[in-house]
């Protein structure tokens, strides 16, 4: 098996698309916003190319990692203060469960500390990220917007004391967004897939609203 992680290209547009519309089809509602996003980050000025990959799988994109900028709003302060954060990040359905999102994960939190940013910010299940150091973010006092700490904000330093004296709300990219017309206008662009419910669905909407006490 020949594993190649690499930068994504102009050229790997089309693939990356239907591949993340493949893995997250129905995961968290019926059908995804994922492709569009994935096209608004290609124009958004968030959008961070350098820490953006793909894995390759005996030459095929089996996987993806996308990055934009993110800040915390410090208005107690009157600053703000950038960041970054991933997602999507997807495996092909049959490679998943094999290492394959850790070795992505891994490799670009390692470029991101080579780059010398100060954290990194996401969303996501707490369980899938807490073994590369991620908190929940009220263990920094990182909020979302509305000022309530979410189990599913999810905060790593890439060094010693980055967020010390820090605290605030999130801000991620407006392009991680996408109005359910923005979605069904872009999905023409793909071949029909049936819309439905799968309990996953059930599990995203408790993780969206769990707080953390």
């Amino acid at each position: 098996m020949d594993i190649v992680i690499r930068k994504v290209e102009e050229k790997d547009r089309k693939r990356v698309l239907e591949l993340s519309r493949e893995v997250f089809w129905n995961l968290y509602f019926p059908g995804t916003d994922i492709p569009v996003i994935i096209d608004k980050l290609h124009r958004s000025k968030d959008f961070i190319k350098d820490l953006t990959y793909v894995l390759e799988i005996d030459g095929e994109i089996e996987g993806g990692i996308y990055y934009s900028f993110s800040k915390i709003v410090d208005e107690k302060q009157n600053k703000e203060y950038e960041t970054i954060s991933f997602g999507p990040v997807f495996i092909s359905k049959k490679y998943q469960r094999q290492g394959f999102g850790k070795k992505l994960i891994t490799y670009t939190i390692e470029k991101a500390k080579e780059k010398n940013y100060k954290a990194i910010i996401t969303l996501g299940y707490p369980y899938h990220y807490t073994p590369y150091g991620f908190l929940g973010g009220k263990n920094y006092n990182v909020s979302m917007a509305d000022m309530k700490f979410y189990k599913g904000l999810l905060v790593l330093p890439l060094f010693k004391d980055a967020l010390k004296d820090i605290s605030g709300y999130v801000i991620f990219s407006k392009d991680l967004e996408a109005t359910p017309e923005e979605i069904d206008e872009f999905d023409k662009n793909f071949s029909y897939k049936e819309k439905g419910f799968q309990e996953s669905q059930l599990e995203y909407e408790r993780a969206c609203s769990e707080i953390d006490e």
